[in-house]
């Protein structure tokens, strides 16, 4: 990774340190269809797990008892698990749309370090037009997921938080608006806007965040 990246990408520890929530505990995407997903293949390892209960009950018959609580605990354990991600993830709603935004900006990131390598093999012609552009534009979305986490956090653990600033994002927002590029097609310019456009996302959510808060 080039250096003017490094440190770039928003990590899972210090996500968890911003918002008090790990990252693990919840599910990405917030859908009916990932909570389905995961409680499948959660079930799928319960019947695993019941499967070799069986097998060793008949190998070590006088242990039954202590295979049978063994088991169970492990399913139930499980089981739980899962319930517990899901009510986080759906208790957290604002918080996991914010880590949402946090893996798209990282996924830029990713995706400007796999151009750096095709370019260092000797494919110059993919290089990265008015990089410090873009890289003073991540900076800046970083700087607004982070800030956008850690507002969370604290009107989270405040209900009663009534003062907020409303242009907590202003100036950011600005300077990113002064960035782009006329030439939207080219690829620096597609960066640009994709960084523009997790900002403006952050910036609706934390409105609806402080409405919901001061309802």
């Amino acid at each position: 990774m080039q250096p003017d990246l490094q440190g770039l990408e928003i990590t899972k520890g210090e996500l968890k340190h911003c918002s008090g929530i790990s990252v693990d505990s919840i599910y990405r995407p917030p859908t009916p269809r990932k909570f389905l997903s995961e409680i499948t293949k959660t079930l799928l390892i319960i019947i695993l797990i019941c499967f070799s209960g069986f097998i060793f009950a008949q190998i070590f018959i006088e242990q039954l008892p202590s295979l049978v609580a063994l088991h169970t605990v492990a399913a139930v354990g499980l089981l739980l698990n899962d319930l517990l991600k899901i009510y986080f993830t759906k208790k957290y709603r604002n918080l996991v749309r914010l880590f949402q935004d946090a893996k798209r900006y990282n996924s830029v990131i990713k995706a400007i370090d796999i151009n750096d390598q095709i370019e260092a093999v000797g494919n110059s012609e993919v290089r990265l037009r008015n990089r410090g552009r873009v890289i003073e534009a991540l900076k800046l979305t970083r700087e607004d997921i982070i800030r956008a986490v850690k507002t969370e956090r604290i009107l989270r653990d405040n209900e009663n938080f009534i003062k907020f600033n409303s242009d907590l994002f202003d100036s950011n927002l600005m300077a990113l608006t002064a960035l782009q590029v006329n030439d939207e097609a080219s690829e620096h310019g597609r960066l640009l806007n994709e960084a523009l456009q997790i900002v403006v996302d952050v910036q609706e959510e934390m409105r609806q965040l402080q409405s919901q808060r001061l309802s």
